[in-house]
């Protein structure tokens, strides 16, 4: 199911100009590419900020619609309010059907309270990444990647190329030879609460 986001075409510019629409409860945005013109946004922020909290808005393909006109489009940068956490601004691209493009996609990992190494070692599953970059058709993007780390053994790790990826989806690290490691079997350290409580100071 598409995410869809409403907005109209934003005739003002500059920076009190946006400064006025967030009091106003909307936030000011961009969306650019696909050899067309650069268009100025405003959203509103209820509804924007509803989809933006969902991990799936962060990787997915999104339908922008802009005074009744549909976009297919991905999330490129928003700004965040350093004290409020509140979204400044927003940016979008437009992606083609026939044109591949480049995603950081989530990663999920299952099994792993059942993993080798955690059952017969009593070891814990590290993760080194969390997201890894893929290049694909937007039509094949998936919303997450998920790693499967059942027969994770003790010191051994998964790396990318060991992941089965959906058809048509490519790691791009790969294709740069770089087969990054994604998780790993980690010792767990006993008695870290009880050495962190006897090296803390009296009051």
């Amino acid at each position: 199911m598409s995410i869809e986001i409403n907005a109209v075409k934003r005739d003002v510019k500059g920076t009190g100009a946006s400064r006025r629409l967030r009091h106003a409860g909307t936030v000011p945005g961009v969306v650019y590419g696909d050899g067309k013109d650069a268009i100025a946004l405003e959203i509103n922020y209820k509804e924007l900020f509803l989809q933006f909290r969902h991990e799936t808005f962060h990787a997915s393909v999104l339908s922008l619609i802009i005074d009744g006109k549909k976009e297919s489009v991905l999330l490129r940068d928003f700004q965040m309010h350093p004290v409020r956490n509140t979204i400044q601004h927003i940016d979008f691209q437009r992606v083609s059907a026939t044109e591949k493009i480049h995603v950081k996609v989530p990663l999920h990992f299952i099994n792993a309270d059942v993993a080798v190494g955690v059952k017969l070692s009593g070891g814990i599953v590290a993760h080194i990444l969390t997201e890894a970059d893929v290049s694909c058709l937007a039509k094949d993007l998936p919303e997450f990647i998920e790693v499967d780390v059942a027969t994770l053994e003790m010191g051994h790790s998964i790396h990318l190329s060991q992941i089965k990826l959906p058809k048509g989806v490519t790691f791009v690290q790969l294709a740069h030879e770089n087969d990054a490691a994604v998780a790993s079997i980690a010792k767990t350290r006993g008695g870290v609460a009880a050495t962190a409580a006897e090296e803390t100071p009296e009051a």
